[in-house]
């Protein structure tokens, strides 16, 4: 059963809101898909509006492009994960406790699936290790920065970055070490995937605890905990 849920974007980010209609859900629905599946560069609205069986021009009136559509999809993990974390560190005192909650939520998000009936949140993280870097290294990212499109990446580092202060106050890089431990979730599951010379880790199926068991290391050993 699909729960309430709905994530909070940048309204630069699209045409018409796709959250708000049927139409536009099986747009984020198929995209994810079709993302997945094709990769970034073969995507296209074309494609999307064929596995539809809609026409190209009703995807237009929802994304001006596939860059902003990416873009919103990334947007739309960030903001989930932040819920996630909201949701599981709620009554959590302990900041150690929080840190390692969060690290989990890093690698695991795709298992805590809040059931929102047209995201595959599995597929989505998939999706987001493979092709998320894409939304924002890019030649635009100055301009898109000013438009406020990141937003939602900056509030999930900045709550991270709150829980590391909790734990050692006097921390001179909490933001760095932020952003640092998600893209880290990230790229050391591609890595063990496919480039496994760039990593120590081993990935089997969907079990991330190498990569998780290493960000714990790297992060309680820099904020010298035991």
């Amino acid at each position: 059963m699909a729960v309430g849920i709905k994530i909070s974007l940048n309204k630069g980010l699209y045409v018409r809101d796709p959250q708000a209609t049927t139409l536009g859900q099986k747009i984020i629905k198929h995209s994810i898909l079709m993302m997945d599946e094709l990769g970034f560069e073969a995507f296209n609205f074309k494609k999307l509006a064929l596995r539809m069986e809609s026409t190209e021009a009703s995807v237009y009136r929802y994304f001006e492009n596939k860059h902003f559509l990416l873009l919103y999809l990334v947007s739309w993990y960030w903001e989930w994960v932040n819920y996630l974390i909201e949701i599981n560190t709620l009554n959590i005192e302990d900041p150690k406790r929080k840190l390692k909650i969060i690290i989990d939520t890093f690698v695991y998000a795709s298992k805590e699936n809040p059931s929102i009936e047209y995201v595959n949140e599995s597929v989505l993280h998939r999706l987001i290790i493979a092709e998320g870097s894409k939304a924002y290294h890019t030649k635009e990212v100055d301009s898109e920065n000013k438009e406020g499109f990141f937003v939602n990446y900056k509030q999930l580092t900045e709550k991270v970055s709150e829980v590391i202060l909790e734990i050692k106050p006097d921390f001179p890089y909490p933001h760095a070490l932020a952003s640092t431990l998600f893209e880290m979730a990230n790229n050391h599951i591609y890595f063990a995937q496919h480039l496994p010379q760039l990593t120590d880790v081993k990935v089997k199926g969907e079990n991330y605890d190498e990569v998780e068991q290493m960000l714990e290391y790297f992060a309680f050993r820099i904020l010298n905990c035991p």
